[in-house]
């Protein structure tokens, strides 16, 4: 295949908008040809290049691209990646890939089948506060890790009429946040032994879950993740505690609010975050702050565009995420049942 990829988006909503097409377009190994919207020509409107199509049978009849990134809602994740790979196109999801663990697999195997890439857009793992976690954790700096609490608090407290907050599949915080926030643990310390959960509607009149404390538990080792909407107050990002000391990170990346003022992914300074939005470490004898690695969105789609040309391993797969989707779904069963979810049971 040559470069660069056709590429085309199917939905664009906010943050097909303001993250997947700066993404897509700053890439070099991509040209973003075509989207998928139902009722406007928004896309076209700011990347004149591109053509609109009304429909995903439309795109595909078309032939107007090989890789296809879709950003709708998560109901429609599974019928609108199949029917992509089952048409021989590469393809993006929005995470968290699926509603259902056994959707994703049904995914996997068709990829496998046909020797396509399918990836699912995971962001967060190049948030710059998690790659400092990484960095922590592989250096050993705080020596063995005993806890570690990762918060993704806001403070809405309306519910909105957005999808996510109405009554359909893969709705709610947990499908939201709580994906990632797994997923990051996951990646850093593997698949726990047993997850507890805690998912709630707090809002008036919410239908769907709008707060979750997660723990996920490992040998000697605990970790809590926990995102709400009636967060009022500043909460640390990270804290992360070991026998060596502490590390302590408030703020979320800078990458997010630089998409949602518009600014164009470009440049060595994109994701660098000023000194006094660095987390710090608390040893025995001192307390320091640490500089925060460089955040770093445009990996993702770099990476998947040289899995397409070079073979390169995907970063971010699909069997990975299924590892997420299952400990997702025993976490909504600890949540109503009140207790521990062992790993065996889970089959995560």
């Amino acid at each position: 295949m040559k470069s660069p990829i056709r590429t085309a988006l199917v939905g664009y909503g906010s943050v097909a908008e303001k993250m997947h097409a700066p993404l897509i377009d700053v890439c070099p190994d991509l040209d973003l040809v075509a989207v998928v919207e139902r009722n406007s020509n928004k896309c076209e409107s700011k990347y004149p290049r591109v053509k609109t199509y009304r429909s995903l049978d439309d795109l595909l009849q078309a032939d107007a691209a090989d890789l296809i990134c879709i950003t709708t809602p998560n109901e429609f994740h599974f019928p609108m990646a199949k029917q992509c790979l089952l048409a021989g196109k590469h393809v993006v999801v929005d995470k968290p890939v699926t509603v259902h663990s056994w959707e994703a697999e049904e995914l996997q195997t068709i990829a496998s089948e046909k020797g396509l890439v399918c990836s699912v857009f995971h962001n967060r793992r190049y948030d710059g506060d998690f790659r400092t976690l990484q960095k922590l954790v592989a250096e050993g700096t705080l020596g063995r890790s005993v806890y570690v609490e990762s918060h993704f608090d806001r403070f809405r407290p309306q519910v909105s009429e957005n999808w996510r907050e109405k009554d359909v599949p893969g709705n709610g915080i947990t499908y939201d946040l709580g994906v990632h926030l797994i997923d990051q643990l996951v990646l850093l310390f593997g698949a726990p032994e047993s997850i507890f959960a805690d998912i709630l509607k707090q809002r008036t009149n919410a239908v769907s879950d709008d707060y979750f404390e997660i723990s996920l538990f490992y040998p000697g080792f605990k970790a809590r993740v926990t995102a709400g909407v009636l967060v009022n107050v500043s909460t640390p990002k990270f804290l992360l505690l070991g026998e060596k000391g502490s590390y302590q990170k408030f703020f979320l990346d800078v990458q997010e609010q630089a998409f949602k003022d518009g600014k164009r992914p470009e440049g060595n300074n994109w994701g660098v975050e000023p000194e006094e939005r660095w987390g710090k470490l608390y040893l025995e004898n001192e307390t320091k702050p640490l500089p925060t690695e460089k955040g770093d969105y445009r990996i993702f789609y770099q990476n998947v565009a040289q899995a397409i040309l070079e073979g390169v391993e995907l970063l971010v797969t699909v069997p990975q995420t299924i590892t997420v989707l299952k400990l997702i779904e025993a976490a909504f069963i600890s949540s109503k049942e009140g207790r521990k979810i062992p790993r065996a049971e889970g089959a995560w």
